[in-house]
């Protein structure tokens, strides 16, 4: 509850469960059962081991974006052969990516291991994601059919009506919201209605190049 800054009630919704019965629970009127325990685990994302022996980090959830730090600058061929780069800052506009993808041909192609060539590769402005993805920094990002089918505590790309972000995706209390979550703590966290995302690319690579 602190971690996420949760009323007992609020707690409850997340955990589908009836706000008298945690009430006892946290009260010791019943058992923190291990039913309990691994509901918290799934459904907040939280690490077993903190919440149970206080090992640990309370978020160590395997990441799906992968990281790559790259010393030298991407090198971009012409050859329609790997995953497509596009001289795209994902963060900046309101136009539809799917649109943006369709209207433009890529700058060139990349053939990394481990980057799909289904995803596309666009560029990343700004700080709000530092250091896990440096401004100027890339990742390659794959849409997301299915809005019911969030990973959550993952980084996604979110498009809403007036502008675009990259943000960690977390569990709100109310089913019909989601928070945004910045890496970085300057930033505070975002709610906003499920409704008003028009779409959603997961983070399938992040690349960020490192000046020695």
């Amino acid at each position: 509850m602190q971690q996420k800054r949760l009323s007992q009630r609020q707690l409850a919704q997340l955990l589908r469960m009836d706000p008298s019965n945690l009430s006892k629970v946290m009260n010791g009127k019943l058992p923190f059962s291990e039913g309990l325990v691994n509901k918290i685990v799934v459904d907040l994302g939280i690490s077993k081991s903190w919440l149970r022996d206080g090992v640990g980090v309370p978020y160590e959830k395997s990441p799906i974006a992968r990281d790559m730090c790259m010393t030298q600058p991407m090198e971009v061929t012409a050859l329609r052969e790997g995953t497509p780069v596009y001289d795209i800052d994902v963060t900046a506009g309101n136009r539809s990516l799917v649109e943006i993808f369709g209207a433009i041909n890529p700058v060139g192609f990349i053939d990394i291991p481990g980057i799909s060539q289904n995803s596309q590769v666009v560029k990343v402005r700004g700080d709000s994601m530092y250091p896990r993805i440096n401004n100027g920094g890339y990742v390659a990002i794959r849409p997301i059919r299915d809005f019911r089918n969030i990973f959550w505590g993952q980084i996604y790309v979110v498009e809403l009506e007036e502008f675009r972000m990259v943000k960690y995706l977390r569990r709100h209390p109310n089913p019909s919201m989601v928070i945004l979550h910045s890496e970085n703590p300057e930033y505070d966290d975002m709610e906003v209605e499920r409704s008003d995302i028009r779409a959603l690319y997961i983070v399938e690579a992040i690349l960020n190049y490192e000046v020695s």
